[in-house]
C-alpha cells in the first residue's frame, strides 16, 4: 500500500479526523471517497486582479468540502454529489491543457481532501512541463501537516478567514474550532510561500491572499478578522475583502444572511481596514452580490 492509500484507509487529511475508509468507498464529512471528482476546469475570470488577468485563471472545481458552510454559493458540488471522477494522470493533463489555453495560472478550488492525490498530479504535470504558478484555493479549515503535502508544489495560497467566533462557526459552518484551524493553517500557508511576488504583468507568483466574506449584519466580526491579519502578517500578505456574499435558498427564514450586504455595511468594513493602515488589499466596487460569481458546475474542460 503507498502513503496516498494508507492516507485514505484511515482519512485525518481535515480537520474533522473522520477515520473513514475511503478506499473501501466509505465517505467522510467531505462526501468523497478515494475517487477525484472535479466538476469544472476552465479559465476563470471572477479571483482578484492578480490571479485572474485578462487571460483568466485556471481553475479547476473539486467536489466535496470538508468545511461545508450552509451559506455556501457552490453547494451543489461541496457535497460531493455532482463531478466526474478522474485519475490523478487526467488531472495532471487538464492541468496542461489549461496551461496551452494561456491561463495565468493553475487555481485548485476546495481540493484539501484530495490533497496526496493532487500532490501526484502536479508532480506529473511539472515533469510534463507544468511551468504557470500553482494557487491553492482554500476555505482555510486545513491541518498544517496536509498542507505540508504540497510544499514546493503551491506557489499562491488563496485562504478564506471566515470568522474568529466559534459560535459564528459553529452556527454556520458547523465547525467551533474553525478559527483556531485557520489560525494554524495560515501560519504553514505563509511559513511555505513567502511574502508576495508578481510577474512584470502584475500576475502573482508566489505569497498568500487572504479572503474574507463579509456575511450581512456581521461587521463587528469582520473588523476583529481584519485585524487579527494585519496585526499578525501586516505585509507580509495581501488581505482580499469581498461583498458578494449572495443569499442562498437554505439560508430563508434566517434574520441576517437571507439578505445581501449593504452598502453602508461594506463602507464601514473598508474604511476600518483602512484606519488600520492596510495598504495591500483588495476591495470590490459596485455591485457584485450576483449569480456572475457562480459558475455553471457542467463538467467543462473534465474528460
Amino acid at each position: 500500500m503507498d502513503s496516498t492509500e494508507a492516507l485514505l484507509k484511515n482519512c485525518r487529511l481535515c480537520p474533522r479526523n473522520c477515520g473513514v475508509n475511503r478506499l473501501a468507498g466509505q465517505r467522510g464529512y467531505c462526501g468523497t471517497d478515494a475517487g477525484i471528482k472535479v466538476a469544472r476546469a476552465a479559465l476563470h475570470m471572477w479571483e482578484e486582479p492578480c490571479i485572474s488577468g485578462r487571460e483568466g485563471s485556471g481553475a479547476i472545481f473539486f467536489s466535496g468540502c470538508s468545511l461545508g458552510c450552509d451559506y455556501c454559493q457552490n453547494r451543489s458540488i461541496s457535497r460531493g454529489e455532482r463531478g466526474r471522477e478522474v485519475t490523478v494522470e487526467d488531472l495532471a493533463e487538464i492541468m496542461l491543457k489549461l496551461q496551452n489555453r494561456q491561463a495565468n495560472n493553475i487555481n485548485l478550488v476546495t481540493a484539501g481532501h484530495y490533497a496526496p492525490q493532487i500532490a501526484g498530479a502536479l508532480r506529473l504535470a511539472k515533469k510534463k512541463g507544468l511551468g504557470i504558478p500553482v494557487v491553492y484555493n482554500s476555505s482555510g479549515y486545513e491541518k498544517p501537516e496536509t498542507l505540508q503535502m504540497l510544499s514546493g508544489l503551491v506557489d499562491v495560497y488563496l485562504p478564506d478567514f471566515k470568522y474568529l467566533s466559534p459560535d459564528l462557526a459553529k452556527k454556520y459552518s458547523h465547525a467551533g474550532d474553525y478559527g483556531e484551524q485557520v489560525k494554524a493553517a495560515l501560519e504553514e500557508m505563509v511559513r511555505q510561500a513567502g511574502g508576495p511576488r508578481f510577474d512584470g504583468g502584475g500576475i502573482m507568483t508566489g505569497g498568500v491572499i487572504v479572503r474574507h466574506l463579509l456575511l450581512p449584519g456581521h461587521v463587528e466580526e469582520a473588523k476583529r478578522v481584519v485585524e487579527y491579519l494585519f496585526k499578525t502578517y501586516g505585509n507580509q500578505i495581501y488581505i482580499s475583502l469581498m461583498n458578494q456574499y449572495t443569499p442562498m435558498p437554505a439560508m430563508d427564514g434566517d434574520p441576517l444572511l437571507s439578505r445581501r450586504v449593504t452598502r453602508r455595511e461594506y463602507d464601514r468594513l473598508t474604511d476600518y481596514a483602512l484606519s488600520l493602515g492596510l495598504e495591500q488589499g483588495f476591495i470590490q466596487e459596485g455591485e457584485t452580490a450576483g449569480e456572475s460569481f457562480i459558475p455553471e458546475f457542467d463538467g467543462e474542460g473534465v474528460p
